[in-house]
C-alpha cells in the first residue's frame, strides 16, 4: 500500500527541483536548448527514488509510487514551461508519459537502496 505522506512529501521535492530548473531553462535559452528534457527526466526519476527509498515497500509499490511522483511534478514542470512559452503545449502529454516512467524507474532503484539499507550495506 502506497504511503501518502512519503508520496506527497517525494512530489513536493520534485515539484521544487523542477520549478528551479524551469525558471534556470527560462533565462538561459542554452540550458533549455540542450539540457531540459534531460534534467526534466533525471528530477522526475529523483522524486521516485526519494520514495521509495524513504519507504522500502517492495518494487511495484516503490514503480507505482515513484510513477506517480514523476508524473505529477514533470507534469507541473511543462505546465509551467508552456504558461511562460518556453515550450508548445503539444510536447506536454509525450513528456508527462517520459516522466511517469522515468519516476517509476526511479522508484525501481530507490527499493534497491532501501534493500542495501536493510541488509546493512
Amino acid at each position: 500500500m502506497i504511503d501518502f505522506r512519503a508520496l506527497i512529501r517525494a512530489t513536493f521535492v520534485g515539484i521544487v527541483i523542477q520549478f528551479a530548473m524551469v525558471v534556470g531553462a527560462h533565462f538561459l535559452p542554452g540550458l533549455r536548448a540542450h539540457y531540459y528534457l534531460f534534467a526534466l527526466m533525471m528530477i522526475a526519476a529523483t522524486a521516485g527514488y526519494v520514495y521509495a527509498a524513504d519507504t522500502g515497500r517492495g518494487f511495484f509499490v516503490g514503480a507505482t509510487a515513484g510513477a506517480i511522483a514523476g508524473g505529477i511534478c514533470g507534469f507541473i514542470a511543462l505546465l509551467i514551461s508552456t504558461l511562460l512559452h518556453d515550450i508548445p503545449q503539444s510536447f506536454i502529454p509525450i513528456d508527462t508519459a517520459i516522466c511517469v516512467l522515468t519516476g517509476a524507474v526511479g522508484g525501481l532503484w530507490g527499493q534497491v537502496s532501501a534493500n542495501m539499507k536493510r541488509a546493512g550495506w
